[in-house]
């Protein structure tokens, strides 16, 4: 039974999410419109953004022809053909970053992979404070499969994007496997009619709590000006500017 008080807080959100933006990259190895287990997943998370005003879009690097590479535009590096610049666009401007993944051999897909490292090419650029691109921006993971390796997936994806800028909420991932060994995946209708995982009470409160924790953090990072500015600014570094930080020589 909630009491007073956790009734208002289920029911009345008074914070405004409509000015923010949200990109999910859904890194499964299916091209549209074959379904998606991970998509089944991310609906709930698009079902809250969509709710409390968060612009979201949801699209899918396997249907672009992506260079591999650590450099913004692989076509610049002997690759004849890279979409990454089509899709640099829609990161640049989202305050908000999930990476939906399947698990293939207990590790996330070789498409999540892969946009982490084209993610990793824009890790020197800066704003407009000297900082590095990504600061300011919150990020996360969704994880479906039907063999271990959620927490382990997760703990690669978000240490990569922490690293290159993003700040991560508490609990900014989630996911659903099944029973090890073969079996169904996330979605797939079951023979009683229903769909194995979407009455799973910990991944739809971790999904849940997720999704919010990245739409708080956003929300914090936007209206602070980001990530405050001193002593972690690159340009600055390189003009010179040390920060406190000793001078080797007299240490």
């Amino acid at each position: 039974m909630l009491n007073g008080i956790q009734e208002r807080l289920c029911s009345d959100n008074q914070t405004d999410f409509s000015d923010l933006k949200a990109l999910i990259l859904n890194c499964t190895l299916k091209k549209s419109p074959e379904p998606s287990h991970t998509d089944s997943l991310l609906e709930m998370v698009e079902t809250i953004f969509a709710k409390n005003g968060v612009q979201c879009e949801n699209i899918r690097p396997a249907d672009y022809d992506i260079a591999f590479g650590v450099y913004p535009d692989m076509t610049e590096h002997g690759w004849e053909v890279d979409d990454w610049p089509k899709i640099w666009p829609k990161v640049a401007e989202a305050d908000i970053l999930i990476i939906g993944t399947p698990i293939w051999l207990g590790e996330k897909s070789s498409v999540a992979t892969q946009v982490i490292e084209r993610l990793y090419g824009h890790s020197g650029e800066t704003n407009d404070k000297g900082q590095y691109f990504f600061y300011g921006k919150s990020g996360g993971c969704i994880i479906t499969g039907n063999e271990d390796g959620i927490k382990h997936c997760a703990m690669g994806i978000l240490y990569a994007l922490q690293h290159i800028g993003y700040t991560i909420p508490p609990q900014a991932d989630a996911g659903w496997i099944g029973e090890a060994g073969p079996g169904p995946s996330y979605g797939d209708e079951l023979d009683d009619g229903g769909h194995a995982g979407f009455d799973n009470e910990f991944t739809r409160r971790n999904t849940t709590f997720a999704t919010w924790n990245l739409m708080h953090y956003a929300r914090m990072l936007k209206d602070a000006g980001g990530v405050p500015a001193h002593g972690n600014q690159r340009t600055a570094w390189d003009a010179g500017c040390r920060f406190d930080a000793p001078n080797p020589e007299h240490r």
